[in-house]
């Protein structure tokens, strides 16, 4: 790896890890003013926690060995890694890039557990959740011995996902789902209604996002090259796109353009986008998030009828998001384009073969997280319990569960000043 290519991947690692601070600002604002805090601890406690958790097994566990099913431990504590060594600096490269992607996985999770998870059981259940659920889906699709192909058994049957629809935004939209069927409701929900406490910290946070996810998706060419100034492009097509779409639904819908609509948009825009950026072009990236922007303003309502309490749109906007964007490189990539290997998409030629393969690697990546993160919150719940009491989420995550209030008013309100 050159220079140029290697100062567009340092700077993309820094543009993904301030993604995790966005979207704490994100969650944040939608969620209420006395849980603000608790809300941003969720998404810092990942910035924290699974960096440690990264060089000591994940990446080797994600990312090394040349089997099918999961890595090896021949990279753990960052062994045998050295700058002086082409090989090894390339590696290390990839273990602080791959790390930013790692940070922000669990992170989505939190949105969806809002106003009611006990923080300790939060606490273990990152670590727990990356290393048990991420790391072996990681590797499905993206492991083998690092520069040298790809061996994970999704992968080499020729799955698609270029910078982690599935392995990110399918996978926990879908460990969502599972938490928050072992937490159940919140309290009150969905009669008193739940409204964003703060629509400018949600803007502010998609601003950061969408910022951010330039990173996410160029950067994941590792290399400062056409693939990356494609990826680039759909980037920006596909959010502005399907926040537009969002926008018309609500408008047409309900008679309004909202702040909240559009900012849900783009963020089902970037998650959609996200598995084909370097593998769509053209008009692709638009019918993407016009697409991904359609169905997920509807998506976000299902909850209502199936009696699920996703308190910030994870499984709606990440799962549904990623799975279209996911299941759409089955008529849209072009192969020709980018003068690559992968197999063309069905309206470029291909036939119905990719998008069989990019229905089971969704298929199965959606059982088996499911599966699993239930598991492991009912594990939790067994042991510490999951949710906290009646009275403190009454009363606020904030001040039960870090003793601080993000307002002044909400501190009076409790008499704490």
């Amino acid at each position: 790896m050159d220079t140029g290519d290697a100062a567009w991947v340092l700077t993309s690692s820094a543009l993904v890890l301030f993604m995790t601070p966005g979207l704490a600002l994100f969650y944040g604002g939608m969620d209420r003013s006395r849980n603000v805090l608790n809300m941003l601890m969720m998404n810092f406690w990942c910035l924290l926690v699974i960096p440690l958790v990264w060089v000591i097994a994940g990446f080797s566990l994600a990312y090394s060995g040349a089997g099918s099913v999961i890595g090896n431990f021949d990279l753990v504590f960052l062994s045998d890694l050295s700058i002086t060594d082409e090989s090894g600096g390339s590696t290390l490269l990839a273990v602080i890039f791959l790390g930013m992607f790692a940070v922000i996985t669990p992170a989505l999770i939190s949105g969806a557990v809002a106003d009611r998870m006990k923080f300790s059981a939060w606490a273990l259940f990152v670590p727990l959740w990356l290393v048990l659920v991420y790391c072996p889906v990681s590797f499905w699709i993206y492991g083998g011995v690092w520069g040298e192909g790809l061996t994970g058994w999704l992968g080499t049957r020729g799955s698609l996902d270029f910078a982690g629809g599935t392995v990110i935004h399918v996978n926990a939209g879908i460990a969502a789902l599972a938490g928050v069927m072992v937490l159940g409701k919140r309290r009150g929900w969905p009669g008193e209604g739940h409204p964003p406490h703060s629509m400018p910290l949600v803007m502010l946070g998609t601003g950061i996002l969408w910022f951010g996810w330039f990173g996410f998706n160029a950067g994941s060419a590792f290399a400062a090259n056409g693939v990356a100034i494609q990826a680039f492009m759909n980037t920006f097509l596909a959010a502005a796109a399907a926040g537009l779409a969002w926008a018309v639904v609500e408008r047409v819908r309900d008679g309004h353009f909202t702040n909240l609509g559009v900012a849900s948009g783009i963020v089902a825009g970037l998650v959609a986008i996200t598995p084909g950026a370097g593998f769509v072009a053209g008009m692709s990236p638009i019918w993407i998030g016009l697409i991904a922007g359609v169905v997920c303003s509807f998506a976000v309502g299902v909850k209502f009828k199936a009696g699920y309490d996703d308190a910030l749109d994870v499984v709606g906007v990440h799962f549904v998001g990623g799975l279209v964007g996911s299941l759409l490189i089955g008529l849209f990539a072009d192969p020709d384009f980018f003068g690559g290997e992968f197999d063309a998409g069905l309206f470029y030629g291909g036939g119905l073969g990719l998008l069989g393969e990019q229905a089971l690697a969704n298929g199965v990546v959606i059982v088996f997280s499911f599966v699993v993160t239930f598991l492991i919150f009912k594990v939790l719940d067994a042991t510490i319990g999951v949710r906290v009491p009646e009275p403190v989420e009454t009363t606020g995550l904030d001040l039960e569960e870090h003793s601080e209030t993000a307002y002044h008013a909400d501190a009076l309100t409790m008499g704490r000043l």
